[in-house]
């Protein structure tokens, strides 16, 4: 009986684990399929927040580059330790009520995130448009 306890226990502990929309996720690009970035989601007075870690860039790119883009209190900053997901509240399973930052044209666009299976969706609204991009975890 023990040990049917405790492997129910190690179960519902692997399934909310796996199911955690916070951590560290590889963002890939739209158009090319490659690696831009890892984005860690993470929680800080009961709202989430993504911050960029690190950036896939080209060898003749700017590997620390600033945003020249953006038009708020981020203009100028640097990108790796930016935080590009703001304000978001859990609801359900989902996040949702706070805003993304493309740092490439400085556009924000209010927010949603869900888990599909090992996958993150990131929804990004403007007005009725929206555009869903799916991140992987970091391994």
């Amino acid at each position: 009986m023990r040990i049917l306890v405790f492997i129910a226990l190690l179960l519902c502990s692997y399934l909310s684990q796996a199911q955690s929309i916070t951590g560290q996720w590889v963002t890939i690009d739209d158009n090319t399929g490659k690696k831009r970035s890892i984005v860690e989601i993470y929680e800080s007075e009961g709202k989430y927040f993504g911050k960029i870690v690190k950036l896939f860039r080209e060898p003749g790119e700017e590997q620390d580059p600033v945003c020249d883009e953006c038009e708020d209190y981020r203009k100028g900053k640097k990108i790796i330790g930016m935080n590009i997901i703001t304000d978001m509240k859990k609801a359900g399973s989902e996040l949702d009520g706070g805003e993304i930052m493309d740092p490439e044209n400085g556009n924000i666009y209010k927010c949603k995130i869900w888990r599909e299976g090992n996958e993150l969706k990131v929804r990004g609204y403007l007005y009725f448009l929206y555009r869903t991009q799916t991140w992987l975890p970091q391994e």
